[in-house]
């Protein structure tokens, strides 16, 4: 039975990657600050631990015997775009220590395989339109924000040791992932989740805000979709950086129209001030393509499973303050 150590299984992509492991016969400890928000982990065993402490990292790599096969660093300081653009300093210091301090321990502890979860915010803003960008022409390097500059460097880090210390290492590029069980409150959530909790949350005939005037671009990848693409990277010889993520480009209010005709909700949309990032990004995913793997959920089906869970936390939320 092989063994994996899960960072962040506490959060979103992660909780579903224990579940993945899990179907897969693994034996799995995850491991992070906090425990899961929406249901108890599969993990065989949880550790809560910080992970920006040295001492820690080292206390989640080590076994009673032998090392873990296989080891999926997804622990980060992060959230949607609001949160991104006010937390840089938090971002670059607390993501920053666990990356260190894992990918080092985890070398030194022996583990074969390791893989590192990075983000499509290493890119450079982009018209839409633009031809898609490869992994390779992140350098050179102009993110627009903190986190993605935080990537980059973790990347660099784990590569170092792949090339110094023989460690294998897998690195994928997240494109805006989504579904069930992710964060859609709080000021840490992203676009689908938001709009699909604003939705929920007016009547038939309402108003939703949007931040920006909706034009922007970008790719959301349902969470099975990059689960599987984390599994197939993981076992596969592709080395360096790789895009995952949907070849499906929509505006944010295109966004908004597929969670309307989800919902069945009529609507508007009130564009507002707020943080939107970059114009577009478009994305090669030939490299990942290359292994067989191919996203599954278009927008509208991934949304479908998503918006219905959203709406029954919204519910949720609503009797628990009458209560």
């Amino acid at each position: 039975m092989k063994k994996a150590l899960v960072c962040g299984a506490g959060g979103f992509i992660a909780g579903h990657l224990v579940k993945k492991l899990k179907s897969e016969g693994y034996w799995v400890r995850g491991v992070d600050i906090k425990e899961h928000e929406f249901s108890p982990s599969q993990a065989d065993e949880f550790q809560l631990l910080d992970l920006r402490k040295a001492e820690n990292c080292l206390s989640a790599l080590t076994l009673p015997e032998g090392a873990f096969d296989e080891v999926y660093q997804l622990a980060a300081d992060m959230g949607g775009m609001g949160f991104i653009h006010s937390a840089e300093c938090e971002i670059m210091r607390n993501s920053a220590l666990i990356n260190i301090h894992m990918t080092h321990y985890a070398w030194k502890l022996g583990v074969p395989r390791y893989f590192f979860s990075s983000s499509v915010c290493v890119y450079r803003d982009m018209l839409p339109g633009e031809p898609e960008m490869t992994e390779a022409e992140a350098i050179p390097a102009n993110p627009d924000n903190e986190y993605g500059w935080e990537k980059l460097y973790a990347e660099r880090i784990a590569q170092a040791y792949e090339r110094n210390r023989g460690m294998k290492v897998r690195i994928a590029r997240f494109q805006n992932c989504y579904g069930p069980e992710g964060t859609w409150t709080g000021g840490r959530e992203k676009a689908p989740a938001a709009l699909c909790r604003k939705v929920a949350e007016i009547e038939d005939g309402g108003a939703i805000e949007v931040w920006g005037d909706g034009t922007a671009i970008r790719s959301y990848t349902y969470v099975d979709d990059m689960i599987d693409g984390i599994f197939m990277l993981m076992h596969s010889d592709l080395q360096g950086a790789v895009n995952i993520g949907s070849p499906q480009y929509v505006s944010v209010d295109e966004l908004a129209e597929t969670i309307a005709e989800v919902s069945g909700k009529n609507f508007t949309f009130k564009h507002v001030e707020g943080p939107v990032g970059v114009q577009s990004r478009n994305f090669s995913n030939v490299r990942i393509y290359s292994i067989g793997w191919k996203s599954r959920y278009d927008l509208k089906d991934g949304i479908s499973l998503t918006y219905p869970w959203v709406e029954q936390q919204v519910k949720q939320d609503r009797l628990t303050e009458i209560d």
